[in-house]
């Protein structure tokens, strides 16, 4: 997934998967939320906005349901997944 930089406010880069509909934005401090279902027209708009970080916080974070990760990569590859679909089965549930 491309990753745009993005101006203002917590905000660092974002990434757009048009086929899937997700959305991945990084916050400067390394976090990233990762949101499903999100249109493309939503993509376009938060590039285009005059401000992101507005259009972020008024547009897209209480909207979108999402996962948390790190930006950073000290994540790794189970725990991404488990944080967008859960744990897998006989994983965490007895």
């Amino acid at each position: 997934m491309e990753r745009r930089p993005l101006r203002g406010g917590r905000l660092k880069a974002a990434g757009y998967d048009a086929r899937e509909q997700v959305l991945e934005i990084d916050f400067v401090d390394g976090e990233r939320r990762i949101f499903k279902a999100v249109p493309p027209e939503v993509w376009r708009r938060l590039l285009a906005a005059p401000n992101p970080a507005s259009f972020y916080t008024d547009r897209i974070e209480e909207e979108y349901a999402f996962a948390r990760a790190r930006a950073d990569g000290r994540d790794d590859a189970r725990s991404k997944l488990d944080s967008l679909f859960g744990p897998g089965a006989g994983e965490g549930d007895a």
